[in-house]
């Protein structure tokens, strides 16, 4: 984790309290590292948490009489979805998490918020500005019945997020009338990627923006426009604590997406997806770093900043690239059953990027241009994969591999992975 200036939280508030609004530091940074840090809840300390667990450990913050729970309606199999709401203020801010299942990290971040509005001191400056000048919605967990199964679509394989145009499914229903409901001014739309590189060969990403399309032609309306102040405000607030691993998520207008969809209806909306940082399997620093990027965007559209911003910070960002592979192993023999050993590489992919589990073959054969997050050299040792049941290894196909010094099977074994041998080859 990152090492960050600690104040007391009285210190804070006074700081705040004795200064001017334009003399403060513009996204809050300082204050929301604090947030993030003081009110961290527990109980969430694996990502893969299931919706009573959740609704669980937020019943003590939901008491709270600076809290409104409000009931929207189920999911497919029966599931609550509840929006949790705070503030009175004239500008509407609308935000919601994991539409995907398997993507809860800002799903954390928001139980963090609602515990700092739940229990912050009287004076908390930070706190009263927002409750004062916003109202602001918060939907976690949008998609429960996929979060009990930790997959991306809801319970009958639909993804909720392709859902915006049609509306079937009665997550997208519940969403869409919970905007018109509340006229939101701004949305926050929170979500989880795989690996990407920040542009062309660059670092890992961390956390990904985007003002979504209004249109095929991507232009700059006052409501997306507005969005792209907004994410521009993000981008400088996570800049000190993200150096290179910041981008800006691919603009293509997506039609059935829920992002674009909101623009068009009038809510300048920000898509915000968490990646991947290096030491982080259970993106608890991600959990932390989404605190400060929502409670930056909340301080700048209760400030009006994010009406002024420049929007410098955001389109400086490097385009958010996919990386073709978790994993590369090169140079290396590949022998299968009796057959081979034959010159290939193997590139590996894993069903979850961040822990580094459950690896499936990618391509096979000539990767010498491909492109992983990890790259490991086998050069003069031999690639011993156990076939399936038809005898033979495919993408696809579930990693059962042993590295050894030479091409019996009973040779020297240097390291060996497997879906159920844990997250990285095992060296010998």
């Amino acid at each position: 984790m990152s090492h960050t200036l600690r104040l007391s939280l009285a210190a804070v508030t006074s700081l705040i309290a004795s200064a001017p609004l334009a003399a403060q530091e513009p996204c809050c940074r300082r204050e929301a590292l604090e947030v993030a840090d003081l009110y961290r809840l527990d109980g969430l300390d694996s990502r893969r948490f299931k919706y009573e667990q959740y609704w669980r450990v937020l019943e003590p913050v939901a008491r709270s009489e600076r809290i409104r729970v409000t009931p929207l309606g189920k999911s497919v199999q029966g599931r609550e979805i509840r929006a949790v709401s705070f503030g009175s203020g004239d500008v509407t801010v609308l935000m919601w998490s994991q539409m995907h299942g398997d993507e809860s990290t800002a799903t954390m971040s928001l139980a963090d918020i609602l515990h700092w509005v739940a229990d912050s001191p009287e004076g908390d400056a930070l706190r009263s500005l927002l409750e004062d000048r916003l109202t602001v919605v918060l939907v976690p967990m949008l998609n429960p019945d996929g979060a009990e199964r930790f997959r991306r679509e809801n319970s009958l394989g639909v993804d909720i997020n392709r859902d915006a145009r049609r509306t079937a499914t009665p997550e997208a229903r519940i969403l869409k009338a919970l905007r018109d409901s509340i006229h939101a001014d701004f949305g926050v739309n929170l979500h989880d990627q795989g690996t990407n590189s920040a542009g062309e060969g660059g670092a890992l990403v961390a956390i990904a923006l985007l003002a979504p399309a209004a249109d095929e032609a991507r232009s700059w309306g006052p409501v997306r426009e507005r969005a792209r102040r907004v994410a521009s405000v993000i981008a400088e607030s996570l800049a000190p604590d993200l150096e290179g691993r910041l981008a800006r998520y691919d603009d293509a207008y997506a039609a059935r997406a829920f992002g674009d969809n909101m623009q068009t209806w009038g809510t300048s909306t920000v898509l915000i997806e968490s990646g991947i940082l290096p030491g982080d399997p259970e993106k608890q620093e991600l959990r932390r770093l989404n605190v400060v990027a929502l409670l930056s965007a909340l301080h700048g559209i209760a400030t009006g900043r994010s009406d002024t911003a420049s929007t410098a910070a955001y389109d400086a960002l490097p385009e958010n690239r996919d990386i073709d592979y978790d994993l590369l192993v090169l140079g290396g023999h590949l022998v299968v059953g009796t057959a081979g050993p034959i010159r290939a590489d193997l590139a590996i992919r894993f069903d979850d990027s961040a822990a580094r589990t459950g690896p499936t073959y990618g391509e096979i054969g000539d990767l010498a241009e491909a492109v992983a997050v990890d790259t490991i050299r086998v050069d003069g040792l031999f690639l011993h994969a156990e076939p399936d049941e038809s005898g033979t290894i495919h993408p696809g196909a579930a990693v059962r591999l042993a590295v050894r010094r030479g091409p019996e099977p009973e040779s020297q074994l240097v390291w060996e992975m497997a879906a159920a041998s844990g997250p990285e080859p095992h060296p010998r």
